[in-house]
Formats: C-alpha cells, sequence, structure tokens
C-alpha cells in the first residue's frame, strides 16, 4: 500500500461526488442476517461503542454533512435497538475527527486520538481523548490525553482499563499528512480510577487499520496492513493477566485479493470471535465479502457466510448474541460510502 490509497480518500470524493451505497447484493438468503435502522447519512472509517445497550458512531468520514462530497465528522450519533426506530444525534465532537478509537466504559463514552485536519492536512494525528457521560453531559469533556498523537490503532475495554494497541504515529516533525507516520507495536492502558495511561507489553508487530475485541478474557488483534508490506492476516492474542501475548491462527486465504485484511471489522459472541470485510489495493483493489469465524477450542478459522453488503472502514459491535456492522464503504477507499447497518446472529 502507498499513499495514494490516502490522497485518494479526499481528492477522489472532492472529484466524483460520493454516492450513498444503495447496494444489498440481493443475498439475503442466510438467515442469519437481517437489517437494523440505516444511519442518517454515509459514513466510514468508524470505530463505534456500545454502553449500556446503545450504539454509537463518532465521528469518521462521512456524505452530506458539508458542502464537501465527503468531510472529517463530528456528528455523533446513537441507536438503542431494544427502543429506537431510528438514530437519534448526541452532542457532537468538538473538534471533527476521523479514525477516532471509541470505548464505552463505566457510562462513560471514550472518543480516543485518531486524525484531524488541525494542523493543515486532511491526516493530523491526534493525542486528544474527549469524554461524554450520556444523559448527564451537554457536551464532551478533555480528557487524560495519549502520551502522543496516535490513529488508526484499535481499543477495547477489560477488567474495568481501556486498553489502545498497534497503529500509527507521526515518524519526524511533520504531523499532517498521513505519510509523516509509520506503524508501531504500542500497547497503553487508561485506568479511569487514577486517570493516567501506562505502558504494557508491546503488540509483538507493527501495523495500522486492524480489528480488535475481547473474548474469554483475553484481547485478540486481527489483520491489518503495514505500509511495506500491505495487508498482513496475523492473529495475536494479548492476556492482562500475565502481560504476555501469543500467536494465533491467521486468516485464511480469502475468495478474491491477497491474503489478510485492512480495515475490518471483529466482535465475539461466546467462545468465537468473527471478523468482516475489509479491504485491498493491489490489482485495482476490492473489498472482501467474507465473514470468518475463529473457535477458540481449535484455534481455526472456518467461513461463516458472506456480508449481505461488504464493506470496509465499517465497525462491529456484540449486543445480545447479535453484531452489528455499521456503516464504512462498499468499494475500497472512499467510493460508496455507506449508511447500511446489518446484524448477524450466529
Amino acid at each position: 500500500m502507498t499513499l495514494t490509497r490516502r490522497a485518494a480518500t479526499l481528492t477522489l470524493a472532492a472529484g466524483t461526488g460520493l454516492m450513498a451505497s444503495g447496494l444489498s447484493f440481493a443475498r439475503r438468503q442466510d438467515a442469519r442476517w437481517t437489517s437494523a435502522p440505516d444511519l442518517p447519512f454515509p459514513v466510514q472509517e468508524i470505530y463505534p461503542a456500545l454502553l449500556d445497550g446503545t450504539l454509537y458512531v463518532i465521528g469518521g468520514f462521512a456524505v452530506g454533512i458539508s458542502e464537501r462530497p465527503l468531510d472529517i465528522s463530528d456528528r455523533v450519533l446513537a441507536l438503542t435497538p431494544s427502543i429506537d426506530e431510528s438514530w437519534r444525534e448526541m452532542p457532537r465532537l468538538p473538534v471533527a475527527t476521523h479514525h477516532p478509537q471509541c470505548v464505552g466504559l463505566d457510562g462513560t463514552l471514550y472518543a480516543i486520538g485518531g486524525y484531524t485536519a488541525e494542523n493543515g492536512g486532511a491526516w493530523s494525528n491526534t493525542s486528544r481523548v474527549w469524554t461524554l457521560r450520556p444523559g448527564d453531559d451537554d457536551e464532551w469533556q478533555e480528557g487524560p490525553a495519549l502520551s502522543g498523537p496516535w490513529a488508526e490503532n484499535v481499543a477495547v475495554a477489560l477488567n474495568g482499563r481501556i486498553h489502545v494497541l498497534t497503529g500509527r504515529r507521526p515518524s519526524g516533525a511533520q504531523n499532517a499528512e498521513w505519510n509523516h507516520q509509520s506503524d508501531v507495536t504500542a500497547h497503553l492502558v487508561f485506568d479511569p480510577a487514577s486517570g493516567e495511561w501506562t505502558t504494557l507489553a508491546p503488540s509483538p508487530s507493527a501495523r495500522n487499520s486492524a480489528a480488535a475485541a475481547v473474548m474469554n478474557g483475553l484481547i485478540h488483534v486481527v489483520a491489518g496492513r503495514t505500509v511495506s508490506g500491505g495487508n498482513t492476516p496475523m492473529h495475536e492474542v494479548y492476556d492482562p493477566a500475565s502481560n504476555s501475548w501469543t500467536m494465533a491462527a491467521p486468516l485464511p486465504q480469502p475468495s478474491r485479493g491477497p491474503r489478510g485484511s485492512g480495515g475490518l471489522a471483529a466482535a465475539s459472541v461466546g467462545d468465537t470471535l468473527y471478523v468482516f470485510g475489509g479491504e485491498w489495493f493491489e490489482d485495482g483493489g476490492g473489498v472482501y465479502e467474507e465473514v470468518w469465524a475463529w473457535r477458540a477450542n481449535t484455534d481455526t478459522w472456518e467461513s461463516a457466510g458472506r456480508m449481505p453488503t461488504p464493506r470496509h472502514g465499517l465497525g462491529a459491535l456484540s449486543l445480545d448474541g447479535a453484531i452489528y456492522t455499521i456503516g464504512g464503504a462498499a468499494q475500497r477507499g472512499a467510493v460508496d460510502t455507506s449508511t447500511k447497518v446489518d446484524v448477524f446472529r450466529p
């Protein structure tokens, strides 16, 4: 993967006038898939959060929120599937941000790091952390910052703390464009009780645009991409009890595209980890259709069918035995940004 992908995200959008994806692929014969309310506008490059039974979409690259065909979003949306028939607006982020890591923990939403346009480019890596207590706060508050700018990482809540892992940081003094940054193995944890970030064992491999989920008290970090080597299928597992990592089975070979995936999403149900979609850029690129299931008892992947709306830059959240796949784009890069919310029930 080269800078071409990042430069194209905004310049391609400005030149083509992106349309929201209306594709359903007419493939909903798989009864495991149903539809939830669409988002009110198309959005991609999101990491949604779950808090007290409500799904939250925070920031991202969105269509229809400004005069630009594709713009960095400050919008925050919420859906409580057991109550709501449509998404509702929440207080907006103080600074429009794409790729923020969003986590819900103990009544508080966190939007961690990501990219802004504050330094003149659309890929200004930020160390800011924003917090919101839905129902109590009228606006987002600035929380304890990261130790430095950090984006395209993964984040999960586990045992009352927030882990942030891998991703990209500025590699020099410049911090405005995507090529000013490099992949890292960093691993920080935030303790709300102390309000402090501390360092834990780094991940075995540096990568960005991976997916992560918690299962059986362990953190799984799956796939992603590297600047020099493109997509990676690596699957690494962190054990907080020993502050150590182990390797698990990598993603299998897909039906189309290279092995591995960037911009995919992951969530767990029971003893199974599921991953969805993602993109590749070689030979014209594309979006992966596969849903893969990793079984903890055998350390093996198996097919769990195909997505009715294949996407990358989407989010996945597990709630009441179902997985909500939210937003993203139906073609690689900035094309066909989507409003779709499809629900997978294993």
